[in-house]
């Protein structure tokens, strides 16, 4: 027997979620680019408990047999770590987007951010031998929402609580809420050993950080802003030093310890979100507008903005702050109506770079002296659009000699070095066990209030 924490189809428990979710927020609080998981929530005025919304969501705590493998291709994994990250908690609250929540087929399992052990020895794909990687019994993976997307789009088959080709090949995983999961070997990865479990449960946050850093194609010397300090946030700001020649770092960032780490991180400015357009008006120089019937905005500002928050004001911010011709890359789940209207009138770039999808596309990479996408063209910038490779490599999807593991146009090896950063260490900041779930759920949306970045479960634990 297994337990889980599942999401049920409940319409009532459905609204009732987001009518609390959007009762309980702080009128204009940060506007919700405080981080994926940064709802400044008000309980005052709304008369909802600390607890309430917990109560509210359509989740249950279940037990069941363990889930069998359909085929000698899946492995059994049981998690150590779970991560509740922002597209979990959307899921769950009902804020996903249709494009999202449409896929998913109900009751689901969610948690798409999992570190775990495989339960028998297995053989996952590729090596220097072309045999496969044998992972003992007790072995140590990832989840990989990459590869599972890519696995579910070319055999169109369920993956461990995802809704099948539809759900995992738009970009919704799951299955880690639970103590005995399933995945496709294929969208597994070996965690080194050097890489503790808080950090390798980030794979996810931090592999779309690499991908949005590769995809923004970012100058030497460029200025730069992200907004959001959640998990995606802050490993956004890790890539760019590790990974680029930007130049000045703002981050969007609520006070007090989301600002400390934005800094800590590498950020040279933090500004609040109640006062980012004119904090990067300051920075850069640029010339505020007034809106006439809209939102102000900025005649110059950054070259790229990252929008890391997956809410519609971030995005909304991030067009507004980027320069005529510049380049906004959301790393973020984006939801809700964004007025895109400064992308057309002043020629925008707006990328996305969920879960490092370069995958199955052809994508080509170059070494960097060049830029191939799949096409033979260069920007003549230098910079590709996918990853850049290693020694001309280009990434296949599969997992190569030497310890360069490509992931859908993502190497893995630079997720890996980014993980091998300590200051990750204060990411995950309180696990619970699954019996806990209403209180870890309210203490996920509380986010910066309640002075965490990332709460994660861990399913090994009774109570």
């Amino acid at each position: 027997m297994t337990r889980g924490v599942e999401l049920y189809a409940s319409p009532a428990r459905l609204a009732a979620g987001r009518v609390a979710r959007q009762a309980a927020r702080v009128a204009g609080a940060g506007g919700g680019v405080g981080g994926a998981a940064a709802d400044v929530l008000a309980w005052g005025s709304s008369g909802l408990r600390p607890a309430a919304l917990g109560r509210l969501v359509a989740l249950r705590y279940v037990d069941g047999a363990d889930p069998v493998p359909p085929d000698g291709s899946w492995v059994r994994v049981r998690p150590s770590l779970s991560g509740i990250g922002g597209a979990d908690l959307a899921l769950v609250t009902g804020g996903v987007s249709g494009y999202l929540g449409g896929a998913v087929a109900l009751p689901f399992v969610p948690g798409r951010e999992v570190v775990g052990r495989v339960q028998e020895q297995v053989v996952l794909p590729g090596s220097s031998a072309a045999g496969g990687v044998v992972v003992p019994a007790g072995g140590r993976v990832v989840v990989d929402p990459a590869r599972l997307a890519v696995f579910a789009a070319r055999r169109g088959v369920s993956c461990g609580g995802v809704a099948g080709e539809v759900g995992a090949s738009v970009g919704v995983a799951g299955g880690g809420w639970s103590r005995v999961m399933v995945a496709p070997g294929a969208a597994l990865l070996v965690v080194p050993e050097s890489v503790p479990d808080g950090r390798a449960v980030l794979f996810d946050p931090l592999s779309r950080a690499v991908a949005a850093v590769a995809r923004a194609r970012v100058a030497p010397g460029a200025r730069v802003l992200v907004v959001g300090a959640g998990a995606v946030g802050l490993a956004t700001v890790l890539a760019l030093r590790a990974f680029s020649a930007a130049g000045p770092v703002a981050v969007v960032a609520a006070g007090g310890r989301a600002a400390a780490l934005a800094r800590r991180f590498g950020a040279q400015t933090v500004v609040e979100p109640a006062g980012a357009l004119a904090g990067v008006r300051r920075v850069t120089r640029a010339v505020r507008v007034a809106g006439r019937g809209g939102d102000d905005f900025l005649l110059g500002g950054v070259d790229v903005a990252f929008e890391a928050s997956g809410r519609a004001s971030g995005v909304g911010l991030a067009v507004r702050a980027t320069r005529a011709g510049g380049r906004v890359v959301l790393a973020g789940v984006p939801s809700g109506r964004v007025d895109l209207t400064p992308v057309w009138a002043r020629g925008l770039a707006l990328v996305g770079a969920g879960m490092g999808q370069d995958m199955a596309a052809g994508t080509e990479v170059s070494d960097g002296t060049g830029v191939s996408d799949g096409t033979g063209v260069s920007d003549g910038t230098g910079v590709s659009d996918g990853m850049v490779g290693v020694a001309g490599d280009v990434w296949t999807g599969g997992v190569g000699d030497a310890g360069r593991v490509r992931v859908g146009g993502v190497a893995a090896a630079r997720v890996w070095e980014l993980a091998g950063d300590p200051r990750l260490d204060e990411v995950v900041g309180v696990v619970y066990p699954l019996s806990r779930w209403r209180e870890a759920v309210d203490h996920a949306l509380r986010g910066w209030r309640a002075g965490v970045v990332r709460v994660a479960f861990d399913p090994s634990v009774s109570s």
